[in-house]
């Protein structure tokens, strides 16, 4: 459906308060900012600003919810053929070696980087954004094997395939505040990638292949 008028208007004040909110965090620092600096700068109300942000750590991390659910949709996503951990590498590697802005590299990533570890807000609320995304991937993991409630194996593979994820963006961060080139730090990780999935073990690797159905328990059993 298309947007109504009046949700284009929500949508446009939302972005433009983060933007604004975004801007005095990079000039001041996450903590030296207050919520009502920021309604003052965007000439809003407090109140409209928590009406769209509960918390002021959600205006820094405006764009997380697109990240929340991002492996989870690599792996229902995943090829015929591909595992849940072949599904993620491939993501990756696609991401990383077309240097795209989603994983990190880009140069004004440092900037974002910097105000994160300035701040122990924002690095806590990284910290639980992280342990979102590796429920997702649980989720997503016991739907497409059909595991069963009290199976642990969908939790534990989901540790093993985020930890790909996680330790990619860990080291993309850290070398773009280094301030060096996103083409460079490219094809590291590209080569980082290769040594992180010979760690793996081959049980990782082969669980919930698209179309093949494994022995063993159900969530080593993969959906067609």
């Amino acid at each position: 459906m298309a947007e109504g008028l009046r949700e284009r208007k929500k949508r446009q004040t939302r972005q433009y308060i983060s933007d604004v909110a975004t801007g005095l965090f990079v000039e001041r620092g996450f903590d030296a900012v207050t919520v009502a600096e920021i309604a003052d700068a965007a000439n809003v109300s407090v109140n409209t600003v928590y009406n769209y942000f509960p918390a002021k750590e959600d205006l820094f991390f405006d764009r997380s919810a697109g990240m929340v659910d991002r492996l989870a949709r690599w792996v229902r996503g995943r090829r015929e053929g591909e595992s849940a951990a072949g599904a993620v590498l491939r993501e990756l590697r696609e991401e990383v070696e077309a240097v795209s802005p989603r994983v990190g590299l880009l140069p004004d990533y440092a900037v974002f980087m910097r105000v994160i570890e300035a701040a122990p807000a924002l690095r806590s609320r990284l910290w639980a954004i992280s342990q979102e995304v590796q429920a997702a991937l649980e989720q997503a993991l016991r739907e497409e094997t059909g595991a069963a409630a009290d199976d642990d194996l969908p939790h534990l593979m989901a540790g093993q395939i985020a930890w790909l994820h996680g330790t990619v963006m860990g080291v993309i961060g850290r070398e773009m505040v280094k301030g060096r080139a996103p083409a460079e730090v490219s094809r590291e990780v590209l080569a980082m990638l290769d040594e992180m999935e010979a760690l793996l073990s081959e049980r990782v690797l082969g669980y919930a292949v698209r179309g093949r159905a494994r022995g063993g328990s159900a969530g080593d059993a993969a959906v067609g």
